[in-house]
């Protein structure tokens, strides 16, 4: 079997791994690629295959850094199988129509800028309707039920506790003349104890492991440590009569951070205010929390068994917005507020119309709730720039900027040593993916030092050749 890493190969974003075996071409993952705009346009309208001859997509979860390039494989003529958890289909149908709307609405945003000064007006990535098409590609499978991918090749999903619906994905693999062996890839690790979902399962008999580092230089504390800085930093910009902007996934993030919030003013920990969720796809997406508690942990069942759901997304206290004028509306008001709004990398969407028209004000807050691509807007924001561009315009940064690291759904440095000791009396060799030099490196080291490898980092499009 071979293994080419054409996304998040040293990098975070654009997450797709291609597998050829017994004839077959299997895709793990089609992410969007997120950086610099050339970049963003380049890489994910060039795909490095054809996607005409990929037999099948493999979806660990439905973050659009692992999704979001799947209505350009399928206008490119994929016609496969899209396999995934009901819930990960579920949210990666809203949140693919959701990327679809935003690549058009900043097409056209900055088309009446491009104009303006006689420049080429630039299509889309994609359309809504690029992003609908790919929902009849979808083939939902429970959690922990093989099923067959290709001759030869088994799959089955695992809880991988990053998102609802998220897993690990593992590939039993039998080819003429070898012996059988697996392959595990993680997807995105989650952390113990976030609320709401159940823990990662950790590998079981892996021969391979193919596994994220993002945050692989650092352990994580307990997320208890990140609720109480959560606690402070928003109770001190409420107090001080200032806004909290947080840009924030649609999905996990967010239904993470309405959980805390709500809960802290419940309990009278931060002073009561508005909470916007500023996003359609948020307001979906907590629906969609709703109708699959099939992943809930132990005391989000709890909840819902004794009629406390509202509790668990904070429903009735917090305020879901889907209209554009109600968006802009908050810009107006000067009255103390959490706004949460997407992207997480503050890239696109509604989220820069937020910063755009708050950032300038020292009273206001801006919360980085985890890991920032580079060059992103949410990476110069966290390493302190002090003016930024927003739709081509400088703004200077007066609004004090907060990033709390311990907030994010990806695991540690100490929980993916762990991950990767579960496999110790099986494993031939791990390949870490899904992180930059920096988490990856250090990871490496570690993992060497207890005695766990070979461990390789590889370059992308790099191959490998497995077998037991």
């Amino acid at each position: 079997m071979r293994l080419t890493f054409h996304g998040a190969a040293r990098t975070v974003t654009g997450s797709q791994h291609l597998l050829q075996v017994n004839g077959k071409r299997i895709l793990l993952e089609c992410g969007l690629y997120q950086g610099r705009r050339k970049d963003f346009y380049r890489i994910n309208r060039h795909f490095p295959f054809d996607p005409r001859h990929i037999d099948a997509v493999l979806l660990s979860h439905a973050h659009i850094d692992h999704s979001g390039n799947l209505p350009n494989l399928v206008k490119q003529g994929f016609r496969g199988p899209i396999y995934a958890t009901p819930a990960t289909v579920h949210l990666a149908n809203i949140m693919l129509l959701d990327s679809g709307h935003i690549h058009e609405a900043d097409a056209r945003y900055l088309n009446k800028r491009r104009r303006r000064r006689g420049e080429p007006e630039i299509e889309p990535l994609y359309t809504v309707d690029d992003a609908a098409a790919v929902a009849d590609y979808f083939v939902p499978v429970p959690y922990d039920r093989p099923f067959q991918v290709a001759p030869g090749v088994t799959a089955r999903f695992v809880e991988a506790g990053h998102i609802l619906g998220s897993a690990a994905i593992v590939l039993d693999i039998e080819e003429p003349g070898r012996k059988p062996f697996r392959l595990w890839f993680s997807g995105d690790i989650g952390r113990r104890h976030l609320p709401i979902l159940r823990d990662p399962v950790l590998p079981q008999k892996p021969t391979f492991l193919l596994m994220e580092s993002t945050y692989g230089d650092k352990p994580h504390r307990d997320p208890r440590y990140a609720r109480d800085e959560l606690r402070e930093v928003v109770g001190q910009t409420l107090r001080g009569g200032g806004k909290v902007i947080v840009p924030a996934f649609a999905v996990g993030r967010t239904q993470t951070l309405v959980y805390w919030l709500h809960r802290m003013m419940e309990d009278g920990d931060i002073p009561a205010a508005p909470i916007y969720v500023d996003s359609p796809l948020a307001v979906n997406a907590s629906e969609i929390y709703r109708a699959h508690p099939e992943c809930y942990d132990r005391e989000a069942r709890r909840l819902l068994r004794e009629g406390g759901l509202e509790a668990v997304l904070g429903f009735g206290r917090v305020h879901y917005i889907r209209a554009v004028e109600a968006s802009k509306a908050l810009n107006d008001r000067r009255d103390p507020m959490v706004i949460i709004s997407a992207s997480g990398m503050a890239e696109t969407g509604r989220i820069l119309h937020h910063l755009k028209h708050n950032i300038g004000d020292p009273r206001n807050t801006v919360l980085i709730v985890g890991w920032a691509a580079p060059h992103t807007l949410a990476r110069r924001l966290a390493e302190g720039a002090p003016r930024v561009r927003i739709f081509g315009e400088e703004y200077a940064v007066r609004a004090r900027v907060v990033t709390i690291g311990d907030l994010s759904a990806h695991a540690g440095q100490d929980l993916l040593l762990e991950y990767a000791a579960a496999g110790r009396e099986t494993l031939r060799g791990i390949f870490l993916v899904h992180g930059e030099p920096k988490g990856a490196q250090p990871l490496m080291a570690l993992l060497q030092e207890h005695g766990l490898g070979p461990v390789h980092y590889p370059e992308p499009h790099s191959k490998v050749e497995l077998h037991a």
